[in-house]
């Protein structure tokens, strides 16, 4: 494989980006751990008190000591439900852990946070697990301790295809696939959720904290006017020794996790997918430095290649139709020895000749795809489905080019191609939000909507309908048709519609939406990529690439 060339020049400019960026991941971070407190340190107390672990807790004993944690969805419902005093996380933890050295899904319910009730937030996070563990074929724990359905919201949550009900749908989907699904019951489990852990395939309950039934004592003395108190109603005696409901009980929280691990232990070792390995080697240059090609500035140019150099194993780079199609660049390498096919937008100015002579030059812009881009993006996402190798898609685009040039030259025909390719991709897509992710371009680069099996962005990613300045000038000459205003008065709306779509831009609102898995240190792209890898890796079955039409 050719060798990227690379300036290995770390200027003054460079290292001005590496610390704007290190400071906003240190601003993210710090958030991010008032997040993961959950509740806070008194609602920690006050469930230790009644001899729970909190569920970080759980997780810790539940996987390998020392084992990496890749926690999912963390920001889920930032900013949201505030009224009612907000929900950090959603009030559930997610993430790929290993037990004894398997990748597992893990769904745990945080009690601190409104003892653990389902707002409509915590229902998309737990089908995302869900959807993550039947696309990859990895086992699933979820560790119960939930008071069922946030009332104030249940219209929000309850009967729509992609609500409460659905989480009970993908039991039996997952169970009927081969996915194997623990569940352990380690506090309340009521009313429509407890069918999550018995519709799992093995269940666990613990003594005196544990509880699962359809209707709890309030409920049954309202509906029936029978007075029974919790442990007598569906305790981890009456549900385990007397009904049969639940596969085994433990004394405390540590010993049903021993347990669970134990019996994973046992699982037998499941096939995996052949895609090509060999010993990683490092990149050729740093990675811990790769936030550094990243301008701050997101009209300003930079090279694709500069960001690979970075990334892909030893800055080997086997680049597909190099001089053609030149704002994406395409090919394949290895990450961390994981082969890959990497398809990333290139936010340099390029230009070409059209084959008529000097003067024939045409000024390609950055991060915009190109007919001719759009046609070479479409025909490698096949050739990497032909070759079985996994795609990374790389955004940073600011959508497809316009124009009455680029409509002639059938922009939209070209265009509508590579989404075709990259919506019937049957190979595993992980899709790195880097910077601008705007307008269609989001779908051609395998956005949320396209099945990607992990989407990831960095501190600097955007994602959005425009830019905000187009998107300003747009809506601001919308509201003008309707009144006149002073000069004064324009600069002002204008001002105000830029800081509202702007912090609609920010990768926390994307990542409260879900429409990103995590917010991750671009220093950690390696290995978290490699991490997806593995676990795409646990699924061998891929389908048959079939495109359908392709207009030509």
């Amino acid at each position: 494989m050719a060798v990227i060339e690379s300036s290995k020049k770390e200027d003054q400019a460079f290292l001005q980006r590496l610390d704007h960026w290190t400071a906003e991941l240190e601003k993210l971070r710090a958030e991010e751990a008032i997040l993961r407190g959950g509740g806070g340190e008194k609602a920690w107390q006050k469930q230790r008190a009644k001899g729970k672990m909190t569920a970080r807790e759980r997780i810790d004993a539940l996987c390998d000591p020392g084992a990496p944690f890749l926690e999912l969805g963390l920001w889920a419902a930032y900013g949201f439900y505030e009224e009612y005093g907000g929900a950090p996380a959603a009030g559930v933890i997610v993430g790929i852990g290993r037990i004894h050295g398997r990748e597992i899904v893990v769904v745990a319910n945080d009690s601190t946070v409104k003892a653990g009730a389902w707002f409509p937030l915590t229902c998309k996070k737990v089908l995302r697990a869900q959807e993550i563990a039947l696309e990859n074929r990895l086992p699933i724990v979820y560790l119960v301790d939930s008071a069922g359905v946030f009332l104030p919201l249940q219209d929000e949550i309850f009967p729509d295809k992609e609500h409460f009900g659905r989480a009970f749908y993908n039991n039996a989907r997952l169970s009927a696939e081969g996915v194997f699904q623990m569940a352990a019951i380690m506090g309340p489990c009521v009313a429509g959720g407890a069918y999550l852990p018995i519709m799992s395939d093995e269940s666990h309950i613990i003594e005196g904290t544990g509880s699962i039934f359809l209707a709890g004592p309030a409920l049954v003395r309202a509906a029936i006017g029978e007075e029974v108190p919790v442990e007598e109603l569906g305790g981890a005696l009456v549900q385990c020794d007397i009904s049969g409901v639940v596969d085994h009980r433990h004394p405390d929280d540590a010993s049903c996790l021993a347990k669970i691990r134990s019996q994973f232990e046992q699982l037998a070792t499941p096939e995996t997918a052949a895609f090509a390995r060999r010993p990683p080697v490092d990149p050729l240059r740093p990675a811990d430095r790769i936030a550094g090609v990243v301008p701050v500035d997101r009209s300003r140019p930079y090279d694709a290649h500069e960001l690979l150099a970075h990334l892909v194993d030893g800055g080997e780079f086997d680049e597909y139709k190099e001089s053609y199609g030149q704002s994406l660049v395409c090919g394949t390498g290895w990450i961390e020895g994981w082969a890959v096919g990497v398809v990333a937008n290139q936010r340099s100015i390029v230009s070409r000749k059209t084959g008529t002579g000097e003067r024939d030059r045409e000024l390609q812009i950055g991060g915009v795809i190109y007919s001719d881009s759009a046609d070479k993006g479409a025909r490698f996402v096949e050739l990497c489905n032909q070759k079985g190798i996994p795609l990374l898609f790389l955004q940073d685009v600011a959508g497809f080019m316009v124009g009455t040039r680029a409509e002639r030259g059938g922009i939209i025909k070209d265009g509508a191609k590579m989404v075709n390719a990259v919506a019937n991709s049957v190979v595993p897509k992980i899709t790195i939000f880097v910077g601008n992710s705007y307008g269609a371009g989001n779908y051609a680069m395998c956005g949320k909507a396209y099945g990607a099996r992990f989407l990831y962005a960095w501190p600097s990613a955007s994602i959005s309908v425009m830019g905000a300045d187009q998107a300003s000038e747009t809506l601001l000459s919308i509201q003008l048709k309707t009144r006149e205003v002073s000069e004064s008065e324009k600069q002002e709306l204008l001002d105000r519609i830029r800081r509202r779509y702007e912090a609609a831009m920010d990768p926390r609102y994307a990542a409260a939406r879900l429409w990103v898995d995590a917010i991750i240190d671009p220093a950690e792209t390696r290995e978290v990529v490699a991490r997806s890898l593995a676990c795409a890796a646990c699924n061998p079955e891929l389908p048959e690439f079939k495109t359908g039409v392709l207009q030509t």
